[in-house]
């Protein structure tokens, strides 16, 4: 059977991929060592004939946030198409708001989840600390990624700031979260599943004097090999919300021995392939399992 294979990626203008390796080429060097027709496209590019291939392969949708109506509107012409998606348009559409968080957290699993200050709604830090037990609080977009628009805020600190959220949150809808110490002290884990099978891990640690742990603020990243129980803890997450995916990165922070959820990546993570033989060996064996 012919195939035409799109890699999903993004118009780059250098925003969300600052000291990366380009994953990109590395998934197309796989597909042409099994001999399958490909091509990388954008996901927002007018021209492109989805039609005409046989399975999309979202990598690198990094800008889907910041044009989320415009990405909601291909997911349904996609769905519509009825082309095979890897991960599933379900997936990347339930995964696309941080709303997913608190379904996770409803249904018991320890989460990060946070307080949603929905749009238009008066923001108040009474009713943020209803909420939130927390002296210092973490506000970002229900729709994000790459720290864009995240705030870290001291509630003592709260009056030289609540303008600028009020003025936020008038344009759309936020997610409010107790920081977590942990974060800056250590750094955020990442556990990269292929097939609902673990692969790799690493912990990213922000750069001193910042809470962001993203490379591209400078934070380094390091391959660790995760606990027996951070690792069922994150094979449960997966079991249970990512069980039929390609790729999934869990993302998470260890307190008090405990590993708590950060974020559930399941539509255009950073696979870190280049940290090690295995990861990429890994995925292309994730691949073929998927394609051949």
């Amino acid at each position: 059977m012919n195939q035409q294979i799109a890699i999903v990626s993004y118009f780059s203008v250098g925003a969300y991929d600052t000291n990366t390796t380009d994953e990109n080429a590395l998934l197309s060097s796989i597909l042409c060592d099994m001999g399958i027709s490909h091509q990388v496209v954008i996901w927002s590019d007018p021209a492109i004939d989805w039609s005409s291939f046989s399975c999309l392969l979202i990598k690198s949708t990094w800008d889907y946030f910041d044009y989320y109506e415009e990405f909601k509107q291909w997911i349904a012409a996609m769905r519509k198409l009825g082309i095979p998606v890897l991960n599933s348009l379900d997936t990347v559409e339930w995964n696309s708001s941080k709303r997913y968080l608190l379904e996770v957290s409803a249904k018991g699993f320890p989460v990060i989840s946070g307080f949603i200050l929905e749009k238009g709604m008066q923001v108040s830090l009474s009713t943020i600390q209803a909420k939130i037990s927390s002296e210092v609080i973490v506000v970002k977009p229900l729709v994000s990624g790459g720290a864009k628009n995240t705030l870290k805020i001291t509630t003592k600190d709260w009056q030289k700031h609540q303008s600028q959220v009020q003025s936020l949150v008038n344009e759309e809808s936020y997610l409010v979260q107790p920081f977590v110490k942990e974060v800056e002290e250590v750094g955020e884990y990442s556990l990269i599943f292929f097939n609902g099978s673990f692969s790799h891990a690493v912990l990213k640690s922000p750069a001193k004097h910042d809470f962001r742990v993203q490379h591209y603020f400078g934070g380094t990243i390091e391959q660790i090999i995760p606990s027996s129980k951070m690792l069922k803890s994150a094979q449960d997450l997966v079991g249970n919300f990512a069980a039929d995916t390609l790729y999934a990165r869990v993302d998470g922070v260890q307190c008090n021995d405990e590993f708590y959820l950060m974020e559930l990546e399941l539509i255009e993570p950073y696979l870190f392939l280049d940290i090690s033989e295995e990861a990429l060996s890994n995925y292309k064996k994730a691949i073929a399992a998927r394609l051949l």
